[in-house]
């Protein structure tokens, strides 16, 4: 007799991410200070909230799988306008939040035991949901500063038979880091070559201090699917409205994927997407140079307050997204230290959450206020000083 409480194979095998773990300790403990989630500390924008409120009340109900109409045309003209890409409806759908629209395009593309590449480090949702579908998430590294060759170079030794899709994503989640045009352009050309999909999420497109955003839908448009979500851009996390840029080839079965999934975003947030994608943009402005001007008070403070970094390891300015990775003393398990940190006030993200190539670091995110930063970081560099950047940390555990 079969047993009813048996979980399926690929259940089984998706990983808890770290980052959730340290954020369900996080947000029970009154007076820590947050920095361990991506979420902007910013209200959604009032005209933003207006025009949802004006649509409830006017009544809600179903709306097309694929989105509607007047926002699908609002991020063909706001992908033109910013982006310089030139897409027809057909092509857009419309998701409830990007890592939901991630997960359609995976489902539409990945049979148990296909292959797709993801960076090192990354956001940990990639491996997640290819792995949720029987397929076998294949990490490359991803070097700090790495040219076009480098890139290519570690993709072609990643790829194989049953590599389906390789995803990027710039600006960077977790490092921050922005890809050069140079860099994008030889991922896809490399792609194509090979009968690969590039998934290229760029859900920080619009926060960038001196880098720039990937495009990578400019570079092939039968080639590459386009990630864009609402959330980062007008602080509206909440509200779960992204979207995607697809091939003709994959466009219908990704939007009618979106019928066993979700039936349909909401038909309120989507008038509010349409309100923000159409109203003032200033306020996108003065939340980039807030993130920006909070990136540098950080960077400041913490070489003010740590000097040189453990193993002589660089602290590495971000150019884009809202995040700060700072490098623990090697060998510390960085989850341990986010755990242990909770308990001195602060919450991080231990790098160990986005791969290997960080687990002796961790994630700062700079979606806190000014004070609650400079609290946060002064707690970080307090424990910092006393573990010498977790080294004590790691010879205790030596010893057990």
């Amino acid at each position: 007799m079969a047993d009813p409480r048996r979980l399926s194979t690929s259940a089984t095998r998706v990983q808890r991410s770290g980052i959730r773990e340290v954020l369900a300790l996080a947000i029970t403990r009154p007076g820590l200070v947050r920095m361990e989630i991506g979420e902007p500390d910013f209200p959604t924008p009032a005209h933003v909230r207006a025009a949802a409120a004006q649509a409830a009340d006017r009544g809600s109900g179903y709306v097309q799988s694929a989105g509607m109409p007047r926002l699908v045309e609002a991020v063909r003209r706001r992908l033109a306008a910013r982006a310089g890409i030139e897409v027809e409806p057909s092509r857009v759908v419309i998701s409830q939040g990007a890592g939901q629209g991630l997960a359609a395009v995976f489902a539409a593309l990945v049979s148990p035991g296909d292959e797709v590449l993801v960076p090192d480090p990354a956001w940990p949702n990639y491996e997640m949901q290819v792995t949720l579908l029987g397929g076998v998430p294949v990490r490359y590294r991803v070097e700090p500063g790495a040219d076009e060759h480098d890139v290519v170079v570690t993709l072609e030794r990643a790829m194989g038979e049953r590599t389906r899709a390789v995803v990027i994503n710039s600006p960077s989640n977790p490092t921050g880091e922005c890809w050069s045009p140079e860099v994008v352009a030889a991922v896809v050309d490399l792609a194509r070559s090979r009968g690969v999909l590039v998934v290229s999420d760029e859900v920080y497109d619009e926060v960038l201090f001196e880098g720039q955003a990937a495009r990578a839908v400019s570079y092939g448009a039968d080639d590459v699917v386009g990630v864009y979500s609402l959330s980062k851009t007008y602080a509206m996390t909440g509200w779960r409205v992204g979207y995607l840029a697809l091939p003709r080839w994959l466009a219908p079965t990704v939007a009618q994927m979106q019928e066993p999934l979700l039936s349909c975003v909401s038909s309120v947030t989507q008038a509010a997407a349409v309100a923000a994608l159409e109203g003032p943009q200033d306020v996108v402005a003065s939340m980039v140079a807030e993130y920006r001007s909070r990136r540098d008070a950080v960077l400041q403070q913490l070489v003010s307050a740590l000097g040189p970094i453990p193993g002589g390891r660089p602290l590495l300015t971000p150019t884009g997204a809202f995040y700060v990775v700072l490098p623990l003393a090697d060998g510390v398990d960085s989850r341990r230290a986010a755990l242990d940190l909770v308990e001195h006030g602060v919450g991080v993200a231990p790098g160990s959450a986005f791969g290997d190539v960080l687990r002796s670091s961790v994630r700062l995110s700079l979606a806190s206020s000014v004070e609650d930063l400079r609290v946060g970081v002064t707690r970080l560099t307090d424990w910092y000083a006393v573990t010498d950047g977790g080294q004590r940390q790691l010879e205790a555990a030596a010893l057990r």
